[in-house]
């Protein structure tokens, strides 16, 4: 059974205009995009070189020169073009979108007559097309590209990147399957499912939505492809950390509607679940998403960082075990909650459930924008939840930490990863089905959209982070009755509704306030309550956090820095109840959100002294005042030490 509705909405019906978020968007347009251009073009100094462009032109033909990178390099000029689409839907740029149709030209010369497209098997190994599929990321840099082509055209209405992409998935689409001489194969990284389905809702061509269903079925299968292609005696290593090949790892140790606990390499994982996610909701699969549901809860209950980080292990980017949410040396790399956020709307997409939202935004507003630096021009792979600068050393077992965000990276998935979510932020703030306008994200904001042949227009301005009240003006101007469901965020308390200045107690539903509209003309909604900050605990399983506590405020996670609170932030300790008290933000931190203010004490003596390593315990403890700043925009100032959670007094 095919479902005929979508619950996303157009881009371009979309306008931000939010005190926080409409800075962020300011930065990806106008410094995130234009830095990594220079650096996709090996124009910025000092940093390691991406070769990315000259590995197109190399295999377009245009110029000689011998490929560098890694296999998946492809896929970051993929994603740049995909966070340009975006961007073009909320600032028009006649001369980036000129840029980006030069090089879109580029990648349509550096395509293969047949519609194969891969740089590194093309220039380099093109007698072992799709023989690595465990680690040759074919399908992954394809699945990147259709995105992008898909993106590029619903911003523009230009179809040369989406004719490129579709020559090239029909090219995996004759390729791969269990007919006669088709690859009985999926990929090593999951990303092409999903983007087979985005492909399919633009040009309602069964085939690929046929086939992302195929990769998601055949995975999992005995015997086991990739197993099988690695345990080839001619196989060519390109990853030697994977000799020794878990399928795990891939998510293809059991079928994918089999799968109980979220193993493996995190973003693979994600990427996995986004597409089940959506051929559950198009086919109304209910095996697939009883599986979905399950999987979801395995890594929100037991494997998520309070950050919406996800993926602990610095060994293979990975899941462990349940409660395995180590502070100082956890990975959660940036790209895994950006896939935790494509997961968790599509969830709420299907189920209409407005708890989903919940952790899209812990991950939004914490892992993701702490992936970025406030300029724009720096950024984190790895998002540790403490860190003590001095111990975050080369050749050691938590090299991968880094004290301070990086210009770029030798794997750069990150940097345009973060880029295209934040650009394309209206998708996560609204929705739509058949009946009902959806807003997830208290995010200031306009849309306008067609609903029942109804033209609708919201407009959402939000002042509950500072003490004020959500308003929403919606105006109909049809005779059809439309319903405004307005997402309740658990963060926000005693909550009250006003419709033109009169109460209403509307229904709630799945987390939804129902906000009727049965008539044309304008209505004004408010919403008030308290956003108080919350002292938060972990489960007692989580070894790490007992004992500890953290502050919260809305959706925001807050840290504690060096530069706020002084040196060695392990001597801190707040009381369970302590009084917290809201400051003016923090000098040096955009945003506007406020600074805390805890009180607490510091130990300042443990009755060991400087010629001493250890000695009879006698501590010593002074009063003092901790301050927090937002988790999402720390190492924004001077570099510190940084930490999360707070060990506590008990009285």
């Amino acid at each position: 059974m095919i479902k005929k509705e979508t619950s996303f909405i157009d881009l371009k019906q979309v306008k931000i205009d939010d005190p926080f978020f409409s800075r962020v968007q300011n930065v990806v347009i106008h410094t995130m995009l234009p830095y990594q251009e220079r650096v996709l073009h090996d124009e910025v100094s000092g940093i390691r070189k991406s070769h990315v462009i000259k590995n197109f032109r190399i295999a377009a033909g245009d110029e000689k020169g011998t490929y560098y990178g890694r296999v998946f390099q492809d896929s970051d000029l993929a994603k740049w073009l995909e966070a340009v689409a975006y961007s073009l839907t909320v600032e028009a740029n006649p001369e980036l979108e000129a840029r980006a149709d030069a090089i879109i030209d580029l990648i349509g010369r550096a395509q293969q007559p047949d519609g194969y497209l891969n740089t590194y098997f093309t220039v380099c190994h093109p007698e072992l097309r799709w023989k690595n599929l465990t680690e040759g990321h074919e399908l992954y840099s394809a699945g990147h590209l259709i995105e992008a082509a898909v993106a590029y055209y619903n911003a523009t209405g230009k179809r040369r990147l989406l004719d490129i992409a579709a020559k090239f998935a029909d090219l995996i689409c004759q390729t791969f399957g269990d007919g006669e001489g088709q690859i009985p194969g999926y990929p090593g990284h999951q990303e092409i499912e999903l983007a087979l389905v985005k492909l399919w809702r633009v040009t309602g061509e069964e085939r690929y939505l046929k086939t992302a269903r195929f990769f998601l079925d055949c995975r999992g299968r005995t015997p086991n492809y990739l197993l099988r292609e690695m345990n080839d005696p001619n196989h060519k290593v390109i990853f030697p950390e994977l000799r020794n090949y878990d399928p795990s790892y891939s998510q293809s140790h059991v079928r994918p509607v089999e799968q109980k606990t979220m193993e493996g390499h995190a973003v693979r994982a994600m990427y996995q679940c986004s597409a089940m996610a959506d051929l559950a909701d198009i086919q109304q699969d209910e095996a697939l998403r009883s599986a979905c549901q399950t999987l979801w809860d395995n890594v929100t209950k037991r494997r998520m960082y309070i950050t919406g980080g996800i993926g602990s292990s610095g060994l293979l980017e990975r899941f462990t075990v349940d409660y395995d949410l180590p502070n100082d040396r956890m990975y959660c790399e940036s790209c895994a909650s950006i896939g935790l956020m494509m997961f968790g709307q599509r969830m709420a997409a299907m189920l209409h459930d407005a708890s989903y939202y919940e952790t899209v935004e812990r991950a939004l507003c914490n892992t993701v924008l702490g992936g970025v630096s406030a300029a724009g021009d720096r950024y984190f792979y790895v998002n540790p939840l403490e860190v003590w600068p001095a111990n975050c050393k080369d050749h050691t077992s938590i090299e991968y930490l880094k004290p301070v965000r990086q210009p770029w990276f030798e794997v750069a998935c990150c940097p345009a990863n973060i880029a295209r979510t934040l650009a394309s932020l209206g998708q996560y703030i609204y929705a739509i089905d058949e009946r009902s306008i959806y807003v997830n994200l208290l995010v200031g904001s306009t849309i306008e959209t067609t609903l029942r042949d109804t033209d609708v227009r919201i407009e959402q301005r939000s002042g509950l982070m500072h003490g004020g009240a959500l308003e929403l003006d919606v105006r109909s101007s049809g005779t059809h009755p439309i319903v405004v469901r307005l997402r309740l965020p658990k963060w926000l308390e005693k909550p009250v509704f006003r419709l033109n200045g009169e109460g209403i107690q509307p229904a709630v539903e799945n987390g939804y306030a129902v906000l009727a509209v049965n008539c044309a003309g304008e209505h004004h909604f408010t919403l008030s309550g308290s956003v108080p900050v919350h002292r938060c605990a972990a489960n007692l399983q989580v070894r790490a956090d007992v004992g500890r506590v953290a502050l919260q405020k809305g959706p925001f996670v807050y840290c504690f820095e060096q530069q706020d609170n002084g040196e060695n932030l392990a001597a801190l300790r707040m009381a369970p109840d302590a009084a917290v008290e809201e400051k003016a933000p923090a000098e040096g931190l955009p945003g506007n959100l406020p600074e805390l203010d805890v009180s607490g004490c510091r130990i300042v003596s443990t009755g060991v002294d400087d010629a001493e390593l250890y000695a009879d315990c006698a501590l010593r403890t002074e009063p003092c005042t901790l301050h927090a700043v937002p988790y999402g925009l720390w190492g924004n100032r001077v570099p510190g030490e940084m930490r999360v959670w707070v060990d506590t007094t008990i009285s």
